[in-house]
């Protein structure tokens, strides 16, 4: 594995994580909550991540595992670590307190009076929404960077997808650690650590599982990324959109999002 490739996935990752910081920075500068545009990003981001792991991830998770152990047990073992990559991301989810889950959505217009400053219990929220988001960037760390040491362009489009989901859960940490502290320093600075999580999760699997890779490895690691993702889109993403309460633009951004990852891949055929 060439050290460009580790780096330039890394730096993906890297990119996709600390991007929790322009959802910050949106909340600080921006004057009211563009509802339009966050639910059409968050729909398009489930659309390519959706369509790319069941079109281009599960796919070569299934090439990998077929070729190394067979077409029945290389099926089944596909299926396998498909689902249990959507029982992974589900038990984390689980065990985050529903009050401190990143899926609860703030707006801009939250910012606009004044803080409350010192108050313990808004301070405690902000923690641990920074906590719970950290959690779950985690295997979305692994999963840009596995697809980007396989794929550079499968990469890009992941980490860009990862992105855009990141913007909102950048907002839900900044407003209540704002109105605990009245510092917007200390409030984007936690905002954007939280994101950290994905490049931690990225070199981690890198050093606990590159050694080990062999083809029927990344064929599992990879189908159980396309149900991390698939999982995170369905969960996360589309409901947030929702929450924006601009149902009809978030499913076409899901549709657009699908048609520019279809185009992109067929454009690298």
């Amino acid at each position: 594995m060439e050290l460009n490739n580790v780096l330039f996935a890394f730096g993906l990752t890297l990119f996709a994580g600390l991007s929790t910081g322009i959802g910050s920075a949106m909340a600080f500068f921006a004057k009211r909550t563009n509802t339009k545009f966050l639910a059409i990003s968050l729909g398009f981001s489930a659309g390519v991540m959706i369509y790319v792991s069941f079109v281009e991830i599960l796919v070569k998770a299934r090439e990998s595992l077929v070729e190394g152990y067979g077409e029945l047990a290389g099926n089944w073992y596909t299926v396998i670590a498909f689902f249990g990559g959507v029982l992974f991301i589900a038990l984390i989810d689980k065990f985050i307190p529903s009050a401190e889950n990143p899926h609860e959505l703030h707006s801009v217009e939250e910012m606009g009076s004044k803080p409350q400053g010192k108050d313990k219990k808004l301070m405690r929220m902000g923690m641990f929404t920074a906590l719970a988001i950290g959690i779950h960037n985690f295997p979305e760390g692994l999963a840009t960077f596995t697809a980007a040491i396989n794929e550079p362009n499968l990469g890009i489009a992941i980490a860009v997808a990862i992105a855009i989901h990141n913007i909102p859960e950048g907002i839900a940490v900044s407003v209540p650690i704002y109105y605990a502290t009245g510092s917007r320093r200390k409030a984007f600075r936690l905002s954007f650590l939280s994101g950290l999580s994905e490049p931690i999760g990225a070199l981690i699997g890198y050093l606990i599982l590159m050694p080990f890779m062999t083809p029927m490895t990344f064929g599992i690691i990879f189908a159980g990324v396309a149900g991390i993702m698939v999982f995170i889109s369905l969960d996360e993403l589309l409901p947030s959109a929702r929450e924006y309460g601009e149902h009809h633009l978030s499913v076409y951004g899901l549709f657009a999002g699908m048609a520019v990852m279809a185009i992109s891949l067929l454009l690298f055929l």
